[in-house]
C-alpha cells in the first residue's frame, strides 16, 4: 500500500515575513498572534491581500481582496511587504529537512510538497508527526501533514483543521470525512465549476460521487466530469514526481512591487518585461536550446491568469528577439479593444516563456539571418585584408624574415 504525505506550510508568507521581522528585533510582535497580512503598498495601504494571519481570518479577511476592504474590515489589521528572497530561502529549508526522509519529495509549490514514504517503517501519524515537529523546532514555523494512499487525499487531509496539525484521508475514511463537504472544497473544482453543479442539484462531494459520470460529462465535458467523478470518490492514480524532467519549455515570472497598470506600463511594466525575457534568454544560451513559441503571461489584482503565446518561423534564443514578440503579445493582451487596461484591469504578476525546443540544427535561415551572415563575411574578409597589408608592410620595411609563423614554448 503506498502512503503519501502533503506538507503544507500554514500561512507560507506571513509566517515568513513574520520570522524575518523576529529575526531583526526579536521584542517584536510576533505577526501571526495578531490581525495581519502581507501584500499590497505598507505606506499608501493600496494593493491586494496575498496572505494573512489566523487572526486575521475573524474579521473574514481574505486572500485576494483589495487593502482597502481588509481595512474596513479590521482596521488594525498590520500590512507588511512582500519578502521573495526570504520566502525561497525558508522553502529550501523546508525541502532539504524532508529530502532527509525520502529521496521520493515533489515539490508543488513554494510552500508545498509531497512526499512518497511507503515501505518505511515507521510511515504513518507517528512519522508525520516527528516531521511537523521538527519543521516547527528547527526552522520556526509550522506545517500541516496530509496522509492517505494518494496524492489528492493526501492535499485534501491537510487542509483539514490548521495550524500544526496532522490529518489522514484514507478511502475507507472518504464516506466520512471527505463527502460532506462542500462540492466548492473539492481540488481542482474552480468556481465557476461548482456554481454549475449547483444549479444542478450537486451540493456536496458525496452528491458528484453518487451522480452518473455520463450525467456529469453532459454538464461539465468528459474531461472535467471525468475528473470530478474520479476526485468526489477519493480516486487519483498520480504519482510523485521526483527526479528532474528535461525542460519542456523555459519562462520567468515575477510579482510586481506595485501594480502595473495601463499609466505606468511604458515606465514600470516595461523594463520588468524586457528584464525577464534577458533572464529566459540567458537560460536557453546556457542549455544551448532555442524556442519557437513566446509566450506571456499576466495575473491581475483578482487574482486571474491571462497567458498570449505566438509560434515563429525561426527558434530562437536572443534576448531582443524574445522582447520584441513578447512586447507584441503584451500590448494585445493589455491594450487590444478587449483588453485587460481598457477594461479596468491592473497588473500583480508578469511573466515570459519560451516552448517548443530544438537545438537549433533545424532553423532556417530568413533573409535577416542571411544579411546577417553576409555583413559577418565581410567584416572577417575586411578583417583579414587589413592584416594582410599590415603584414606586407612590416616585410617591405624589415625584410621577409621579420615575421614567422608563432609556435608554443614548452612550460
Amino acid at each position: 500500500m503506498r502512503c503519501i504525505f502533503h506538507v503544507d506550510v500554514n500561512s507560507a508568507f506571513l509566517s515568513w515575513s513574520a520570522l524575518e521581522i523576529l529575526k531583526k528585533d526579536p521584542g517584536a510582535v510576533d505577526l501571526r498572534t495578531i490581525p495581519s497580512a502581507v501584500g499590497g503598498d505598507v505606506e499608501t495601504r493600496h494593493g491586494i491581500i496575498t496572505a494573512k494571519s489566523i487572526p486575521a481570518k475573524a474579521y473574514h479577511v481574505e486572500t485576494g481582496e483589495p487593502v482597502v476592504k481588509a481595512l474596513a474590515k479590521c482596521p488594525e489589521l498590520v500590512l507588511v511587504r512582500s519578502d521573495f528572497k526570504a520566502y525561497r530561502r525558508y522553502s529550501g529549508e523546508l525541502m532539504k529537512i524532508l529530502g532527509e526522509y525520502t529521496p521520493y519529495v515533489e515539490q508543488a509549490s513554494i510552500d508545498e510538497a509531497y512526499m512518497d514514504v511507503s515501505g518505511l517503517e515507521d510511515a504513518g501519524c507517528a512519522l508525520a508527526h516527528r516531521i511537523r515537529e521538527r519543521v516547527r523546532d528547527e526552522l520556526g514555523f509550522t506545517v500541516n501533514v496530509g496522509i492517505s494512499e494518494n496524492k489528492f487525499l493526501a492535499k485534501t487531509a491537510s487542509d483539514f483543521e490548521k495550524p500544526d496539525k496532522v490529518h489522514t484521508l484514507f478511502p475507507k475514511e472518504v464516506p466520512e470525512k471527505l463527502w460532506p463537504m462542500p462540492i466548492g472544497k473539492l481540488h481542482g473544482c474552480g468556481d465557476a465549476t461548482a456554481q454549475r453543479l449547483i444549479r444542478a442539484g450537486i451540493n456536496t462531494i458525496g452528491d458528484a460521487a453518487h451522480t452518473d459520470p455520463g450525467l456529469l460529462q453532459g454538464l461539465l465535458g468528459k474531461k472535467a466530469g471525468a475528473y470530478i467523478f474520479e476526485r468526489a470518490n477519493g480516486r487519483d492514480e498520480s504519482e510523485v514526481h521526483f527526479e528532474e524532467r528535461e525542460a519542456k519549455s523555459y519562462s520567468n515570472e515575477t510579482t510586481t512591487a506595485e501594480d502595473v497598470t495601463a499609466e505606468n506600463y511604458e515606465s514600470y511594466g516595461v523594463p520588468i518585461l524586457k528584464g525577464l525575457c534577458e533572464k529566459v534568454s540567458g537560460r536557453l544560451k546556457r542549455d544551448r536550446v532555442y524556442g519557437a513559441t513566446v509566450n506571456v503571461i499576466v495575473k491581475t489584482a483578482s487574482f486571474k491568469r491571462h497567458t498570449r503565446q505566438l509560434t515563429l518561423t525561426n527558434s530562437t534564443n536572443d534576448p531582443d528577439e524574445i522582447f520584441k514578440y513578447a512586447g507584441q503579445l503584451m500590448r494585445e493582451l493589455l491594450f487590444s479593444k478587449e483588453g485587460l487596461f481598457l477594461s479596468g484591469e491592473t497588473l500583480r504578476l508578469i511573466g515570459v516563456g519560451v516552448s517548443n525546443l530544438d537545438d537549433g540544427q533545424s532553423r532556417q535561415m530568413d533573409l535577416t539571418d542571411w544579411l546577417g551572415e553576409k555583413k559577418r563575411q565581410e567584416k572577417r574578409r575586411e578583417k583579414f585584408r587589413k592584416l594582410d597589408e599590415m603584414m606586407n608592410s612590416v616585410r617591405d620595411k624589415y625584410g621577409e624574415k621579420a615575421l614567422r609563423k608563432g609556435q608554443q614554448e614548452d612550460g
